[in-house]
């Protein structure tokens, strides 16, 4: 007698042991997720979640971090180094916040305050701008480049006669008026060729150094007065010359010294500004001891410039100092169009970035300096403190991604990050991670983790970060909605809350052919104590989520939970949990199913 014969349902398995993060795109690997909150690389390949964040400080207002010896801070108007405030009298009000703080040597430029600190000496502090208005008469004198006054002999445009030796002549027969001396060796007259002014005023000169590059104002509409006829005097041409931009070439509380020519000594009631100005700009790098900056617009005189600025050589006081020496400040005019976006220092060189291109600065001192314009895809508007260098590299947010730069040209790094469009993007780097905040078109701010060294993605937790900075191994960040300094890796007050952490796959099942479906699942994981996890699946992407199991960690081992899912087409699985956890593998049982 023969019996039928039943034919076994053969089964295959796939087990996923090496997980690769997230992907937000239709198709994705297997061992990557659609979605996730909280998880990390750290224990790659296996999947974890992270630890906990800490808190720093808990300012009044907090407006900027940088790193120096220690975490350095904006405080409302104080700057705070290691807790210790002074008081600079900062800016508070809501359009010069939140500030950029700028490293040079041992100081801290505050912008847009236009302010510095020195970190080794903190009494030393102030403004970078100076001004002085005069309130006395203002005496203009012709004088030696260290102030000494001249004894002219003569003034006029014929030669003296029987001069002696070393006397002094004002040419007066061509424009400009040249000094002369003579010369009895070589028996003529020998033209001087710079010739300075002395400016003296009661205090003109307490706020300015010796060489610094001032402006002077005031001297275009000056009138000059005989003291005897009382009469309007019109020879005004050589005060209105000093109008404009000049250096200080010697000083004294009361004078100043600059370049210019004078027939006699001129006495004026005008009121006078000298001034030493930083220009408006729209970002500020530092690189080989000077502060560069860029402004596309109106500038101080309501002139529209494109432009990149250099500060004096080790002197972020002086951007207007053009003496023909090496350590001269640098102004250059561009062609691009558009507005700044950013400027950073990379591998040495000053980079300005607009969304469609970056300009590069070659050379080491002003008559070598080279400015090198690369059409790419720039910095997205708005998004100038996503700029930040992991391991030599470059990262930053442009329109279409997060690009690297390694001084050629940019390349996407983001396409893990699927179709969502992001903006107003903060980004901090820690060894070889990149942390970058962006706002998504919900209005939440996602922390993206880019794992430099393995090429993956990670979605942490909604942080609205206002800046990031990296400080003796902990990268610490300034909440815009707590108003606390957090940090990352959970250094200072750590949270007291465990963890919620979740991921979700893709579809499962879509790529099996034959009718073939996914019978079981076997989820190998371990817990800590206290630890609270749900598995969750949902079925031909349709209806909601369905409970598949609830774990509690109540010991430190391994567990293999065995899911048994309905049948179905494709699903997707989501696990949830709260607290220490890690995810070795997922394995798939696939079966063949029947016609129906």
């Amino acid at each position: 007698m023969k019996l039928p014969e039943l034919n076994e349902i053969p089964v295959s398995r796939e087990m996923v042991s090496v997980f690769k993060g997230y992907n937000h795109n239709l198709r994705i690997d297997d061992g990557e997720f659609y979605e996730m909150e909280n998880m990390v690389s750290d224990h790659y390949p296996v999947l974890s979640p992270r630890g906990k964040r800490g808190t720093y400080a808990a300012p009044e207002d907090a407006q900027g971090l940088i790193a120096k010896d220690a975490l350095c801070y904006v405080d409302g108007s104080d700057f705070v180094i290691n807790g210790y405030h002074v008081e600079m009298g900062l800016s508070v009000s809501e359009e010069d916040c939140p500030k950029s703080l700028v490293s040079m040597g041992a100081y801290v430029i505050i912008l847009p305050d236009k302010k510095y600190i020195n970190t080794a000496d903190l009494t030393d502090f102030g403004k970078i701008e100076a001004s002085f208005t005069t309130v006395n008469p203002v005496t203009f004198t012709l004088c030696t480049v260290d102030g000494a006054d001249y004894e002219l002999t003569a003034t006029g445009d014929s030669e003296p006669e029987d001069p002696e030796n070393m006397a002094l002549w004002l040419d007066t027969s061509s424009t400009p008026h040249t000094l002369k001396q003579w010369s009895e060796s070589s028996g003529m007259w020998v033209s001087i060729a710079t010739t300075y002014i002395k400016i003296q005023s009661a205090g003109i000169g307490k706020a300015f150094e010796q060489y610094d590059g001032i402006r002077i104002s005031g001297l275009k509409d000056v009138e000059l007065v005989d003291s005897t006829t009382g009469n309007v005097i019109d020879d005004t041409e050589q005060l209105q010359a000093l109008e404009g931009a000049a250096v200080v070439w010697e000083k004294d509380d009361d004078y100043i010294v600059v370049i210019g020519i004078l027939d006699v000594t001129r006495t004026i009631s005008n009121e006078i500004t000298i001034s030493r100005e930083m220009p408006v700009m729209d970002f500020v790098t530092e690189s080989e001891n000077r502060l560069w900056g860029c402004r596309y617009g109106p500038d101080k005189d309501g002139n529209v410039v494109n432009e990149i600025y250099a500060c004096k050589l080790g002197d972020f006081r002086n951007w207007n100092c053009f003496m023909s020496l090496s350590t001269d400040s640098y102004v250059v005019s561009l062609g691009s169009d558009g507005q700044f976006t950013g400027a950073v220092t990379h591998l040495g060189y000053p980079l300005f970035f607009k969304e469609n291109c970056l300009h590069k600065i070659y050379g080491n001192y002003p008559a070598n300096y080279q400015v090198q314009t690369t059409a790419c895809r720039g910095v997205q508007k708005g998004c100038d403190r996503s700029l930040a260098i992991v391991n030599e590299v470059l990262y930053y947010k442009a329109r279409s991604g997060v690009c690297a730069y390694d001084g050629s040209l940019p390349e996407e790094v983001s396409a893990q990050l699927g179709q969502e469009k992001y903006s107003d993007a903060v980004a901090g780097a820690l060894g070889n991670k990149l942390y970058i905040a962006m706002k998504d078109s919900k209005g939440k701010y996602p922390l993206f983790v880019y794992d430099t060294a393995r090429g993956m993605w990670h979605k942490e937790e909604h942080t609205p970060a206002m800046c990031f900075c990296a400080c003796d191994g902990e990268l610490y960040y300034i909440d815009r909605e707590r108003g606390e300094i957090r940090t990352v890796l959970g250094s200072g007050t750590v949270d007291r809350q465990a963890v919620k952490w979740s991921v979700e796959t893709g579809d499962l099942g879509v790529e099996q052919p034959d009718r073939q479906y996914i019978s079981r699942l076997t989820v190998r994981l371990s817990m800590g104590i206290g630890s609270r996890i749900r598995i969750y699946a949902r079925y031909d992407s349709a209806g909601g989520w369905e409970n598949l199991a609830i774990l509690s960690g109540t010991s430190l081992r391994t567990v293999s939970v065995p899911v048994r899912p309905r049948r179905c087409d494709h699903l997707r699985l989501r696990i949830e949990g709260i607290g220490e956890a890690k995810v070795y593998s997922i394995t798939k049982n696939i079966e063949y199913g029947s016609e129906e």
